[in-house]
């Protein structure tokens, strides 16, 4: 690396070794443009590199989230519509996409592959300085918004894909509150626009501004360039000067983030969010108070909020959690440290409170705040807090994310301030730090200064009113009638030209010779080698042990399974339900606050859920598990079989108000889960009306299982001790060494150490009965239409092939990109406006199509009907085959780490995949012909022959459309 000193291209401005990433950072600027770079350069394959730029927004039109999408629609030296999607069908990124901030736009891309990483880079790099939205305006009118007028009689609309993108976010009260505590928190700079856009302002934009925009910002001289992994960086660095950079001389461009001025004394303001007719207004208000926290520049703040918000907010029996639980103000308490802006800022929420509580909330909050201060915090919880994010920091564990990704995205909340890269990446002298004067009342001081004695500060009520989304859309109705009667004849004509032109250019393949200046991989570039299914099975004290030996970095990833076929079925949504009890009740050596310091004392953390495996040999059967989960270091493994004998057979389930919180706040929580997926759980759903797997996950994790908490709220209000007795009873049966499973990720020496661990869970627990409870199902299509207070609609169509003849193949994982991002895309995303669209096929014979954000409903599922068609009558040119090839490898070639490694083995054992069949799926996708799509056609047809339909949205477009539906009804009732 020592090279980068002989490029004279750059300037090295600092040189310096990672430690906590085992990496060397190098931050350069580029002489000529101005250009900032920062290089990390270590031994991970997984290649990042991304370009970012500062981008504050002056209003709320969206004009930065609209060029995020429009960059990627075309450029000088890739002219085709859509290259962004041509590089998701045919290349092998472990990520690739794009995001807007409140104050910067990012445009990463990671490859495991040199050859795809360079081609990646490159078409990102002339992407984002020489789009074509210079040349065809439709990009900004497809992608940002426009008038849809399809004749002179018909209504006129607004559409776009950031337009119904940004309706949906607007929808779900959680994030009417998250914007409405920056526009009051910060009404002078740039976080009090929404940078995604407002509906109501997003026509606002015009397309010169939008121009005007990308000529302001997107220049090298506001860009912060990044690259990251295992790489020649003096190679990467002399192409991006040669190809891109050196073609720019610096120039000032004031990018600055202006910061608000502090308040002199808290404001107070109420906003309202939509709730449908059949909804309960009562204890329905968000009460919150924001304070804003220096800046971002502090690594010791930027580390001790996130401990102050586990130790106040999110640990069970946390403070200022208990005290407002305690005083009956809201039935959920959330809230934390806001750290991706230059003004950070600390918040304290009540959900499902009641507006006239507001005085006795602010209170309460500064009361505690207070009474912690002057006495001190628990030190135990802070210390756990501390551990707990050490041991996040050191652990990277990202899931399907590549750690060099999020390294990027954490550097930039120093850097895009004019701070330094790495600041936040050495994390090990803020935690030394923080561990010496934790007794030293730095904590306490903390909140003092910030939190007590700052009048920089929000106090917000959010209230639920009845029917707002309605409102909104007859205003917005209205506005367009009126513009269209003050529009001549010949006004209208062009209205109706324009949508007529903007749909036959979006009907319109780019030319062939376009779609090969992508560059793009062979197969022969390709490994057959399919993935290795990592486990090994072995006993210990007669329970059956799942080995997945690899190196973890000496971190056991400990799963503890049992069989739910021992509760009855009726029994199951309380089986769902203590995944959030357990763990968050008194055991009997501990309070669960003490519970819950002892585990992140000692561990990574532990967790509770409910899972099931489809048994690919039996179709249409499956096993079912309740899991306890932990991560230890391998000499703290004892702890954690220890720890879950306390939770799993020593939880004290009789203190009837703390039964009653959790209740609740499961319920609430499980709602924002709904809220924040509505297309899973759509999808979810209609496939229960058919497979037996996704009728138990329902009533578990589902729709079914939301509506199991509604009524248990009320049913725990009627008879406390029946619901009590239940949960005991369920444990009692579940609990058990003959209904358990053990799987366990480490090398051999930390399996070395399990055998004794493992003694103190299967000394405590009872050997049980052999008695088992077959799931029973009963198929039929009820076919719901589920209105809630969104702007739009999440449309799911599944089915199922099994019975049909067909069998499933590799192809059918090519049939997902093809869909996703040709047949669905063009229709539902392009054509329809959906933010998104999806599809899927698997082994257990389910299949499904989903939109995201959708403005419409039953075109939607008119365009899903028309899938058998395309397929067949399918036909591309051999390089188009070959890119959704090598698309289908990049999803199945994701590099994982060890955590999800062991739970894909787990999953293999459980579901009776085997090496074989690995190799038999890659074979059959590497080989895939144009006629082995054609031939799915029945398959598709068998699917959607099923008929199963459900939708999550717009409540009055379900009214217009129930004649699709068996039941119309709301999703949410309190």
């Amino acid at each position: 690396m020592s090279d980068l000193y002989n490029l004279a291209a750059y300037e090295v401005v600092e040189e310096k070794e990672i430690k906590e990433i085992q990496a060397a950072g190098w931050v350069l600027r580029h002489k000529k443009s101005g250009a900032r770079i920062f290089a990390v350069s270590c031994d991970d394959d997984n290649k990042v590199f991304s370009i970012g730029f500062r981008t504050p927004p002056a209003d709320s039109t969206g004009v930065a989230h609209i060029l995020e999408h429009s960059v990627l629609c075309g450029s000088e030296k890739f002219p085709l519509k859509d290259p962004f999607v041509e590089l998701v069908k045919g290349s092998l990124n472990t990520f690739l996409n794009a995001m807007t901030y409140p104050d910067k736009t990012v445009y990463p891309v990671a490859s495991c592959n040199e050859k795809d990483f360079q081609n990646l880079m490159n078409v990102y790099m002339d992407a984002v300085f020489h789009p074509n939205i210079y040349r065809e305006p439709k990009i900004f009118m497809q992608e940002g918004w426009h008038y849809e007028l399809e004749s002179p009689e018909a209504d006129l609309i607004y559409n776009g894909v950031v337009y119904n993108e940004m309706k949906g976010a607007f929808s779900s009260p959680d994030e009417v509150l998250d914007r409405f505590t920056r526009k009051v928190l910060f009404p002078e700079n740039c976080y009090g626009q929404e940078s995604g856009g407002d509906p109501a302002f997003i026509p606002d934009l015009t397309y010169e501004d939008f121009l005007d925009f990308h000529r302001r910002y997107y220049h090298p001289s506001n860009s912060y360039i990044y690259l990251y992994g295992d790489m020649d960086m003096a190679e990467k660095l002399t192409w991006l000067d040669e190809e891109y950079l050196s073609h720019y001389d610096e120039i000032s461009i004031d990018s600055r983030i202006i910061s608000q001025k502090p308040f002199e004394k808290p404001v107070e303001a109420e906003t309202f969010y939509s709730i449908t007719e059949g909804e309960s207004a009562d204890n329905a208000t968000y009460l919150s108070v924001s304070t804003v926290i220096g800046n971002n520049l502090d690594p010791l703040h930027y580390v001790a909020f996130q401990i102050l918000e586990y130790t106040l907010l999110d640990a069970p029996g946390a403070p200022l959690k208990q005290a407002l639980i305690d005083a009956g103000i809201g039935q959920d308490i959330m809230g934390g440290y806001d750290s991706g802006i230059l003004q950070p800022y600390f918040s304290v929420v009540a959900k499902n409170a009641n507006p006239d509580q507001k005085g006795e909330f602010l209170a309460v909050v500064k009361g505690t705040l207070r009474k912690l201060a002057d006495e001190g915090i628990n030190r135990k919880s802070l210390k756990a807090g501390m551990n707990y994010y050490e041991f996040r920091y050191r652990e990277a564990d990202y899931g399907s994310a590549p750690k060099g990704l999020m390294y990027g995205l954490q550097c930039m909340d120093s850097w895009l301030y004019d701070g330094d890269p790495m600041t936040h990446l050495e994390y090990q002298k803020t935690f030394d730090y923080l561990k010496k004067v934790v007794d030293d009342g730095y904590f306490e001081q903390l909140i003092r200064e910030y939190l007590l004695d700052n009048p920089f500060e929000a106090v917000l009520t959010v209230s639920p009113k009845k029917n707002l989304t309605a409102e909104e859309d007859e205003k917005t109705a209205r506005k367009l009638a009126a513009y269209k009667a003050s529009l001549s004849e010949a006004e209208i004509n062009h209205l109706v030209e324009q949508t007529r032109a903007l749909k036959e250019y979006q009907e319109s393949p780019s030319p062939q010779k376009d779609l090969e200046k992508i560059p793009m991989l062979r197969r022969e570039d390709i490994s057959r080698e399919p993935e290795e299914i990592i486990w090994t099975e072995k006993e210990a004290h007669g329970v059956k042990v799942i080995h997945h030996e690899m190196f973890t970095s000496g971190i056991g990833y400990l799963k503890v399974l049992f069989d739910t076929s021992a509760v009855p079925v009726e029994d199951l949504p309380y089986v769902g339900f203590l995944k959030s009890l357990l763990g968050y009740v008194n055991t009997e050596n501990f309070t669960y606050g003490d519970l819950t310091s002892e585990i992140h004392l000692n561990s990574g953390g532990v967790s509770f859920s409910v899972t099931s495996y489809p048994d690919l040999v039996q179709k249409g059967k499956f096993k079912g598990f309740f899991m306890a989960s932990a991560r230890v270091l391998y000499d703290k493994l004892d702890f954690g079989f220890s720890i879950l004998a306390e939770i799993l057979t020593r939880s004290i389930l009789d203190d009837e108000k703390r039964m009653g919180d959790v209740i609740s706040e499961t319920r609430s929580r499980a709602r924002m889960k709904l809220e924040g997926a509505c297309h899973s759980a759509a999808v979810a759903r209609a496939t229960s009306y058919f497979s037996a797997t996704s009728s138990y996950n329902d009533l578990t994790g589902g729709i079914g299982y939301y509506e199991f908490l509604e009524n248990l709220e009320k049913e725990y209000a009627a008879n406390k001790q029946a619901v009590i007795a239940r949960l005991k009873s369920v444990m009692e049966k579940l609990f058990t060494t003959g209904n358990m499973l053990v799987s366990y990720t480490a090398d051999e020496e930390g399996y070395r150490l399990l055998p004794d661990a493992m003694k103190k869970l299967t000394d405590v627990l009872p050997k049980g009965t052999e008695k088992r409870y077959p799931y029973v199902f009963q198929s039929g299509n009820r076919n719901e239409g589920f209105a809630t207070a969104s702007q739009v609609n999440y449309v799911a169509r599944c089915g199922t092939f099994l019975g049909s003849g067909e069998e499933y193949t590799g192809a059918l994982k090519i049939l997902k990109v093809i869909l996703s991002y040709d047949y669905l895309w063009i229709n539902l995303r392009v054509k329809g406006g959906a933010y998104g669209c999806m599809s899927g096929f698997g082994r257990s014979g389910e299949g499904y199509f989903a939109s995201y954000r959708d403005p419409n409903l039953k075109e939607t599922n008119k365009i899903y009907e028309g899938v058998v068609d395309y397929l067949e009558n399918f036909q591309v040119e051999d390089r188009d085959m070959t890119k959704y090839v090598i698309g289908t490898i990049s999803d199945m070639d994701v590099p994982y780490p060890p955590s999800t490694r062991g739970n894909r083995g787990l999953s293999a054992y459980l579901s009776g995949v085997d090496q074989e069949m690995m190799a038999k799926e890659r074979e059959e996708v590497l080989n895939a012909t144009q006629e082995d799509i054609r031939k799915l056609a029945p398959l598709v047809k068998a699917v959607l022959a099923t008929g199963s339909l459900c939708v999550i949205g717009n409540e009055d477009k379900i009214a217009a459309e129930k004649d699709l539906f068996g039941e119309t009804k709301n999703l949410f009732h309190s």
